[in-house]
């Protein structure tokens, strides 16, 4: 498929998609919105068939507000870590967001709810266009996600903890818009201690799991226990070992969340939370 004509939606995913299924082995995403970088990772994650390499300038301070939501950053990380996806960072970006195949170029813009696409496939165009940009990608500075992909989080949740924590953990992610733990959402420390809550599993384990896995340290596991705890979120119990201090054992404090499914323990959390 080739991008000939201009495109009209109700939303940039449908743009998008069109450009990752065209025919093209290389995309240039320069100066995206927040909205086009989020949609383009959940986009590009749902893709079926190959991906061309996407190959995205933003702004650095954009860049790293959209890649605090946990969600949208282990998604990206397992697309960086498939090498379909690389991330730079720059000052300068075009006026409006573009999307620079090796046969067209797509100009963004959004005129109230509504979406366009605007095509152009000019050969001479489209190769100063692509001479420019990849000129502003090769002098971008490159951006490291320090969050982990989500399919190594899940196999290791499963493989180290339990296959009941795992479809735990996809249940509350999956009824999350956002995993931000800041009022938008719950954090990804949050959400793994109340799925080991849940799961009546170790402090020690879970906090081991966590910071081996790349999600957080020990500690920062440790003070957010402790958070949850006082506010009556969970509860611990100790639980006697051969040699040293007792372990924790993490239990759900409240009995709105023992008695809440998998998908509702996120929302009865921050309602409690509020």
């Amino acid at each position: 498929m080739t991008i000939e004509s201009n495109m009209l939606t109700e939303g940039v995913g449908d743009i998008l998609d069109a450009v990752l299924g065209a025919d093209t082995d290389e995309v240039l995403i320069v100066g995206p919105t927040r909205d086009v970088i989020h949609t383009l990772v959940t986009v590009a994650s749902s893709h079926e068939g190959d991906l061309p390499a996407m190959k995205m300038v933003a702004d650095e301070s954009l860049l790293k507000d959209v890649m605090d939501d946990f969600i949208v950053a282990s998604n990206a990380a397992d697309l960086v870590d498939a090498g379909a996806f690389s991330m730079r960072t720059a000052d300068e970006s075009a006026e409006n967001a573009l999307l620079v195949t090796e046969d067209a170029v797509v100009s963004l813009v959004t005129a109230g709810d509504r979406v366009a696409g605007l095509v152009t496939t000019d050969e001479e165009f489209v190769a100063a266009a692509r001479d420019t940009y990849t000129t502003q990608w090769e002098e971008a500075s490159e951006y490291k996600l320090r969050t982990p992909p989500i399919t190594r989080v899940r196999t290791s949740l499963e493989d180290e903890i339990s296959p009941d924590a795992r479809t735990d953990f996809d249940s509350v992610l999956s009824s999350l818009q956002t995993a931000r733990g800041d009022g938008d959402g719950l954090d990804e420390v949050t959400i793994s201690l109340l799925v080991a809550a849940k799961n009546e599993v170790l402090l020690y384990d879970i906090s081991k799991w966590g910071e081996d896995v790349g999600i957080a340290s020990k500690a920062t596991f440790s003070r957010t226990k402790t958070k949850l705890e006082e506010m009556g979120l969970i509860d611990t119990e100790k639980v006697p070992i051969d040699v040293g201090r007792p372990r924790l054992r993490l239990k759900l404090g409240d009995d709105r969340l023992v008695t809440s499914d998998p998908d509702q323990l996120a929302g009865v959390a921050q309602s409690l939370l509020a």
